[in-house]
């Protein structure tokens, strides 16, 4: 009589391994717990060491002295996408495993086949996917018109972890991507392809191989409803560096780290999604300006914060009598709360009274955050200047917090904000009082500092 398989729980969100069900996990999350049955084949203490074990690779040797270890630094290689390069902290580094996610028709596929292209012509690489086939991959290739060295780039359409590891050591492969983590499976786990146990095991196989023979690779995830990655959260974990792509409105991608072993995780990289791909934008502000020369009401510049980035972008504003019983109020990139709070402020402080369908529009398309308060004396003064009819210069930078009891707050790297205003040529900046520093004279711009809402209103009038 053969004895029945063991069955576990494995939380999908921290991973811990329960011998039955129950209803929340030890790390607070309810409803998390999934079956899963051990390999057959693997040894209770091989199932342990793969459940609690580090994700590096078995070395082995018991412990060691700390004088008596090499240290070695961590070998970076550019990958010629400018902004791919900023937010990995000067390139990709060798032997580590880097995850990639986002939306669907972010850009994954599209920068990742850029990517592999280019270091094909350095070295020889593997673009495995399992989810389309050989072909949709080349005629993409050529569509994009990418140049890579046909000798030493390699396609596999595999589900297989096994059968790519195997592929990866017939070739020689020293880098490597994988789309994606849950379309495949591996034979030392059980369930089908995304389950928690399937994504896990792959992607602990795929690391330690990587670790064990200096493989660089980029493994592609899927998010969930909540544009998180789809599966355990040990995942996360696992890899050296987490890659997430924002898709804003319009062709605007930021790509930001959440994660990252060997940089810091602070750097924004902006691309724009055209017809011959990602393209990596180095100079961001000047997307985000319409670069109009004509001077009219309603528009406003300011600067925002994108990490360590400093951005530059154009906010506009429209005012029109309303043909209904009540005003619209419509935003595009903006929260509408914020805008709310902002008309609120001056009904109470400057008697202003809004009777009008408003409109608020960020160009270029960028997505602003409801914690970036630094714009809304930038958007208190677009809404005026509309209402009022009158005109803020273009060569005007307005910057700062507002708040409720109609006082301008200061804002957070005020000093590194004014200097990019400044390299851009806008000779007048308006800043809370707050955030004045004799640095910033010198400049060419002259910088006014103000304490109110009613100082920053006379003096643009």
């Amino acid at each position: 009589m053969t004895k029945a398989a063991k069955i576990e729980f494995l939380c999908t969100e921290c991973g811990m391994n329960y011998p039955r069900w129950q209803g929340q996990c030890r790390c607070g999350a309810w409803n998390t717990l999934a079956e899963f049955k051990p390999s057959a084949g693997q040894s209770k203490k091989a199932s342990v060491r793969a459940n609690v074990g580090g994700y590096a690779g078995g070395a082995g040797g018991g412990s060691k002295k700390i004088n008596d270890i090499a240290t070695s630094e961590a070998e970076k290689q550019l990958t010629e996408i400018g902004e791919l390069d900023r937010v990995l902290s000067g390139g990709v580094t060798t032997g580590s495993v880097n995850i990639i996610s986002g939306d669907p028709g972010a850009g994954k596929t599209t920068l990742l086949s850029d990517l592999v292209a280019r270091m094909s012509q350095r070295m020889p690489s593997l673009y495995c996917t399992a989810e389309e086939s050989l072909s949709q991959f080349k005629n993409r290739v050529n569509r994009l018109k990418l140049n890579y060295n046909p000798d030493e780039l390699y396609l596999l359409s595999e589900t297989s972890v096994e059968t790519i590891i195997e592929e990866l050591e017939k070739n020689k492969i020293k880098f490597a991507v994988i789309d994606s983590i849950q379309a495949v499976v591996t034979e030392t786990a059980n369930g089908s392809p995304g389950s928690p146990s399937q994504v896990k095991s792959a992607a602990q196989a795929l690391t330690q191989y990587c670790k064990q023979n200096d493989v660089t690779m980029f493994i592609i995830a899927h998010v969930n409803k909540n544009n998180e990655i789809a599966g355990p959260q040990t995942l996360v974990h696992i890899v050296d560096a987490l890659l997430h792509i924002d898709t804003n409105d319009g062709q605007i991608r930021t790509l930001r780290a959440n994660k990252n072993r060997f940089g810091d995780i602070d750097t924004v990289g902006i691309f724009k999604m055209c017809e011959r791909g990602m393209l990596s934008v180095d100079n961001p502000s000047e997307i985000f300006l319409s670069g109009s020369t004509t001077d009219s009401p309603g528009s406003t510049i300011t600067c925002i914060r994108k990490g360590n980035r400093n951005l530059l972008l154009e906010i506009q504003c429209l005012t029109t009598e309303t043909e209904a019983e009540f005003p619209q109020r419509v935003c595009v990139g903006l929260n509408m709360n914020r805008i709310k709070m902002l008309t609120g402020i001056l009904r109470k402080h400057t008697k202003t009274k809004i009777f009008h369908d408003t409109f608020f529009n960020i160009v270029g398309g960028l997505r602003i955050d409801e914690t970036e308060t630094c714009i809304d004396l930038a958007l208190v003064t677009a809404l005026l200047s509309s209402l009022n009819e009158f005109v803020v210069p273009r060569t005007t930078c307005i910057m700062g917090e507002l708040s409720l009891n109609g006082d301008v707050r200061p804002i957070d790297s005020g000093v590194p904000r004014v200097k990019e205003a400044a390299q851009h040529g806008f000779t007048e900046i308006y800043i809370p009082f707050r955030n004045y520093h004799k640095s910033m004279e010198g400049l060419g711009a002259k910088i006014t500092p103000v304490k109110t809402v009613h100082e920053l209103l006379s003096l643009i009038n």
